[in-house]
């Protein structure tokens, strides 16, 4: 290529780079001037809004300082309306204060006057007294005594005949009112009484069930009886299982163990023993709900819980065939009514009658008889003095101290001795009535007797012939002490003699 045309292209290409950047320059002095304008604009933009937020916040401090001026006004107009009723308030309290002294000093005056008369009628009493003193001869105490003396002897016989009458009358009156609050509490209470046995029976699926009970040699039923403390008569009928046992505690656990264990079907050692500590758990939950509900009913809530878990294990107990706990708790709503008949305190009844038998939960297991024991577990949990006072006597161990302690005696006597209340077994109820009738049948006045009320009534009647009245009345109390010499029962027997003469004639 010739010289001439790389210079040419060398000045073109210089000539290009010096043109292009001034054209730059030139673009960014142009941009450099338009950016300085916005600035400007932005500034005045940012002067005009600080304006106007300064005029609006200029303005509503206004508004705000007029406000509270306004509100600070009506402030005072409170306070000095308020000021002027307490001012006459004040004024009308001096006024009354003065009323009120001038009304203390009027009977402060009028205290003086009487104060003064009485002590002028004490001594025109005093002196009249000398005066009859000095005209009779006798002090005030000798003519009194000599006044009472001559009465008493011109007016004995009618003193006494009125002291007997009012005597008697009392007598019958209190003997009134008794029978009518004993039958009122009765007659308010009605509760059905269920009888329990010394034996529990399971029902089984089949026959079969009875081999995996006994086990190989016997050893699930050996473990089963060792482990509970109840014997298991498997071959006594059939379809059932029976459990016996003294114990009712023991008898639900071995009851509730040998369901589960025939629902479940795994019958062998480990799990016979898992199982019975399962079901002791499970009685002890139904003991100790079985003590709250007993509260519940009854309105008894001041006992501890541990008292309530020893009352729970009275459900499983029973006396003469009735249920304990439920004995109990139909005495707590008799002893209730009788205690608010009387005007005696009703939670003190009520709380002794609960607990009054509380002690045969553990007679079994701790010496001493069943009163003696409550008296301690009722001591040991810090049970109210007076409700122990209240159910110590009900067997007349310690004296009654308190009118509760008669009341729950008075309602133990009446839950325990109704009719269908206690149950024996059939021998011993048809041995007892045949033994009554017999004591009765063997004086020699007797015609007839009959053993009436389940025990509870012996009515004998007489030949009219050979006893009178008077002997009669002596037939009742002899044959009444030879019962209590030679018989056993729960609660007491009626005696009742009837002499009656019958005349018979015709008319043809």
């Amino acid at each position: 290529m010739p010289l001439t045309t790389i210079m040419f292209l060398l000045g073109a290409l210089i000539l290009g780079s010096g043109v292009g950047y001034y054209l730059r320059f030139i673009i960014s002095i142009g941009k450099r001037g338009s950016m300085e304008l916005e600035i400007k604009q932005m500034e005045l933009e940012a002067k005009e809004k600080a304006k106007k937020t300064v005029l609006e916040a200029e303005h509503k401090a206004a508004e705000i300082l007029q406000e509270s001026r306004k509100e600070g006004k009506e402030r005072e107009e409170k306070l000095q309306t308020t000021e002027e009723r307490l001012i006459k308030k004040e004024d009308i309290l001096d006024k009354r204060q003065g009323d009120l002294d001038k009304e203390v000093d009027s009977i402060k005056n009028k205290a003086n006057e009487i104060r003064e008369i009485k002590d002028r009628a004490d001594k025109l009493i005093v002196e009249r007294e000398k005066a009859l003193e000095a005209t009779s001869g006798l002090s005030v105490e000798e003519a009194k005594n000599k006044l009472i003396k001559e009465t008493e002897t011109r007016y004995a016989d009618d003193l006494m005949v009125r002291m007997r009458k009012l005597e008697n009358g009392n007598h019958e009156q209190l003997d009134l009112r008794a029978r009518n609050i004993l039958a009122t509490a009765i007659q308010r209470f009605s509760g059905s009484v269920t009888a329990d046995v010394f034996s529990s029976s399971v029902t089984i699926p089949s026959e079969d069930v009875k081999g995996k009970i006994i086990g190989k040699e016997g050893r699930n039923i050996k473990v089963f009886e060792r482990m509970t403390g109840v014997e298991v008569l498997v071959d006594e009928s059939p379809g059932f299982i029976v459990l016996s046992s003294f114990d009712p505690v023991r008898r639900a656990i071995a009851k509730v163990a040998l369901e589960k264990l025939i629902l479940d079907g795994r019958i062998q050692p480990a799990k016979i023993e898992k199982t019975i500590e399962e079901a002791k758990a499970e009685i002890n939950k139904i003991i100790e709900k079985r003590g709250e509900e007993a509260a519940f009913e009854c309105g008894v809530m001041n006992l501890d819980r541990r008292v309530l878990m020893v009352l729970g294990r009275l459900h499983f107990r029973t006396s003469y065939g009735q249920n304990v706990l439920q004995h109990s708790i139909e005495m707590t709503h008799i002893a209730g009514m009788i205690a608010q008949e009387l005007g005696a305190n009703v939670a003190v009844a009520k709380a002794g009658a609960l607990v009054h038998d509380i002690g045969k939960a553990l007679d079994h297991e701790v010496q001493g008889t069943h009163v003696e024991i409550g008296r301690r577990v009722l001591q040991k949990f810090n049970t109210d003095e007076a409700i122990i006072k209240a159910m110590q006597a009900h067997h007349e161990e310690y004296p009654f101290e308190t009118v509760e302690s008669v009341i729950v005696q008075v309602a133990d006597h009446i839950s325990g001795s109704r009719p269908g209340a206690r149950r024996d077994s059939v021998e011993q109820y048809i041995k007892r009535l045949e033994d009554l009738e017999s004591i009765a049948t063997g004086f020699p006045t007797v015609e007839r007797a009959y053993a009436l009320q389940a025990g509870r009534e012996i009515r004998i009647f007489v030949t009219p012939e050979k006893c009178t009245d008077i002997e009669a009345a002596n037939l009742a109390h002899d044959v009444a002490k030879k019962i209590e010499d030679d018989l056993k029962y729960p609660g007491e027997i009626k005696v009742t003699v009837i002499r009656e003469t019958r005349i018979t004639d015709y008319a043809r």
